[in-house]
This record gives C-alpha cells, sequence and structure tokens, in this order.
C-alpha cells in the first residue's frame, strides 16, 4: 500500500503526526487488516479551511504514486483538539470524485 496522508492545517503545529505514522507501522485501527508494506508517498495539509487544496494535493499524491489516500484523524475525528472538521465530508467526497474508484480513500487514521 502507498499512502498519501491528508492533514488539518489547523493542527500541524500542536500534532507532528507521530500516532499517524505509529498505527500505519504497526498495522493497527485503520490499517489492521493491511497485509501489505505501507509506503508513505507523501504527507501534506488540506491547505487550510475550507480543504478545497486537499482535492489537488490528493490527486498530486496520486501522480507520485499513492494507490491510497488517508485523511488523517485530526479532520474527521478531531484529535488532539476534540473538534472534527465541518468541511470533513464535502471535503472527503469531492477527493473521492478527482481520485476515482482504482484509488483507495481512508476516512481516519486513529
Amino acid at each position: 500500500m502507498k499512502v498519501g496522508l491528508i492533514r488539518c492545517m489547523q493542527t500541524e503545529d500542536m500534532c507532528p503526526a507521530t500516532t499517524d505514522f505509529k498505527v500505519m507501522k504497526e498495522k493497527k485501527l485503520a490499517f489492521e487488516d493491511v497485509q501489505e508494506e505501507i509506503e508513505v508517498i507523501g504527507v501534506n495539509t488540506c491547505g487550510g479551511c475550507p480543504g478545497k487544496k486537499a482535492v489537488t494535493r490528493a490527486a498530486e499524491m496520486v501522480k507520485r504514486g499513492a494507490d491510497t489516500i488517508v485523511l488523517a484523524s485530526c479532520i474527521t475525528r478531531g484529535n488532539p483538539i476534540g473538534f472534527a472538521c465541518p468541511h470533513a465530508e464535502p471535503m472527503k467526497q469531492a477527493i473521492s470524485k478527482k481520485i476515482g474508484d482504482t484509488i483507495r480513500l481512508i476516512d481516519y487514521t486513529h
């Protein structure tokens, strides 16, 4: 699995994505059913509210080899600030439409 990770720009100054990388490495939570090796192709933010840059950034990571786009839990579950992105669902739908059916989209990490 070749992952492109998209995280929340609002939380990047307080969260270095340590848990995202840990659950990938240990194949836990969102990655527990993954059998193959996990390689991170790229990490980027959504670009800030309302997350419109996430679409082009996801597409760029796919061009660079990602077969899976992962929205970090800071976007969909609000970790670590306890406030999920109010734009998470439209962002997810727009990314899915852009990358198509052949690229997997995971909407959380932990």
